[in-house]
């Protein structure tokens, strides 16, 4: 999870390597080059098809789902500064499936599309349940090149997809971000420059570990669960997903992804969309996958990929297909998270849901992330208390 938002940084240097003269590649690249600095970062945020190849996705013609508004809650002591400190730029809290408190700060507004960051494996994850439930995937331990036979004499051969769902492929990845030449830098010179994930991914050839030995996060590994759908289904990640999730969910705006040059979405990061509607997604999932009386994702898929089935190291944050849980789960608590702040915190036994974005630019400092999951439980008992009192 750390750090996926500098997979783009450095490019400038590649454009003097390549000897770019087009001017409007050139204008992208100094755009990539100021993404993070502490004086654009909100507004990037929020701007990412400025700067990025897209994907444009459609909401659907149906109604807007509601939110009900429900009785306002007080903040806890404390939070309004963590909020400053951490530059949260919007919070929806949903408690019974009722808006609690919303708010929207450093200048941003409701209708942003914010970025998710690796939030956006979450919903890759509900996606790849709904595929197995239709029978399109036979079963989560079929071999990923069953799917993806690109990826026979890789360093995916071999692992099955429930490996790779859940971190432990076994592929050894570098995701030293500081280093020009790591695996994560040069995968983000592959986005920025309009190259092929796909083709990105075939050139993994070495491992670290044997298929399920070992947790290891390594961001292509979502990326090989999308060519597993794309190879099942004869079909691109977006459209797929309008159909079986955001149409369903009835969002407020239509969301769109980051792309690589092949047209192919950047699934493990690349999602944007209001607040409000990554609330409607934690909402529908503490709900066993239920929305407005439809099942859009499967209950079982949804209990199945929200458990802590990774082999973790002891007393490190737990995992299972591409949803995170602390260290210490308590019942009901499961979350996606993104660099840089954003998180989709699920409680389901308080029935509370909370959707959060921000600019964080101190996100790896030692501590912060074991501090947001304590904030983040602070407003679930506020919330739940407010509801019940």
């Amino acid at each position: 999870m750390r750090k996926l938002g500098y997979i783009l940084v450095a490019i400038v240097a590649i454009a003097a390597l390549i000897g770019i003269t087009r001017g409007e590649e050139l204008k992208r690249l100094m755009a990539v080059q100021t993404l993070f600095d502490e004086g654009r970062i909100v507004e990037n945020f929020s701007n990412m098809d400025a700067l990025f190849n897209t994907v444009p996705m459609s909401r659907g013609d149906g109604p807007v789902s509601p939110l009900p508004e429900g009785e306002a809650m007080t903040l806890p002591a404390g939070i309004d500064d963590w909020i400053e400190t951490r530059t949260v730029t919007a919070m929806v809290v949903l408690s019974g499936g009722e808006i609690v408190h919303e708010d929207y700060y450093q200048g941003t507004a409701p209708e942003d599309r914010r970025v998710s960051w690796s939030v956006a494996k979450s919903w890759l994850s509900a996606l790849l349940g709904i595929m197995i439930d239709e029978g399109v995937i036979a079963s989560i331990d079929d071999p990923v090149t069953a799917y993806a036979p690109s990826l026979e004499g890789t360093a995916y051969d071999g692992a099955t997809i429930a490996q790779v769902a859940n971190m432990a492929s076994g592929v050894a990845f570098d995701e030293d971000y500081l280093d020009f030449w790591s695996d994560i830098n040069r995968m983000g010179r592959v986005i920025a420059l309009g190259g092929s994930l796909d083709d990105f991914t075939r050139d993994l050839m070495d491992r670290r570990a044997e298929p399920g030995a070992e947790w290891y996060y390594v961001s292509m590994d979502t990326h090989v669960l999308g060519m597993v759908i794309r190879g099942a289904t004869g079909e691109r990640i977006p459209p797929l997903l309008e159909d079986r999730i955001i149409e369903p969910l009835g969002l407020e705006a239509d969301p769109y992804y980051m792309a690589d040059g092949d047209g192919n979405a950047f699934v493990l990061g690349g999602l944007n969309l209001r607040t409000r509607d990554y609330a409607r997604f934690g909402q529908m999932i503490a709900q066993d996958g239920m929305w407005q009386g439809q099942q859009i994702v499967p209950a079982d898929w949804v209990e199945a990929s929200t458990a802590p089935t990774a082999p973790t190291a002891q007393g490190e944050a737990r995992y299972g297909h591409q949803w995170w849980l602390p260290a210490d789960p308590q019942p009901g608590e499961v979350f996606a998270i993104g660099v840089y702040g954003q998180y989709i915190w699920i409680d389901r036994t308080h029935d509370v849901v909370i959707a959060i974005n921000s600019a964080d630019r101190g996100f790896t400092e030692p501590g912060v992330f074991e501090d947001n999951i304590e904030r983040l439980r602070q407003i679930t008992r506020t919330a739940h208390e407010a509801r019940t009192d």
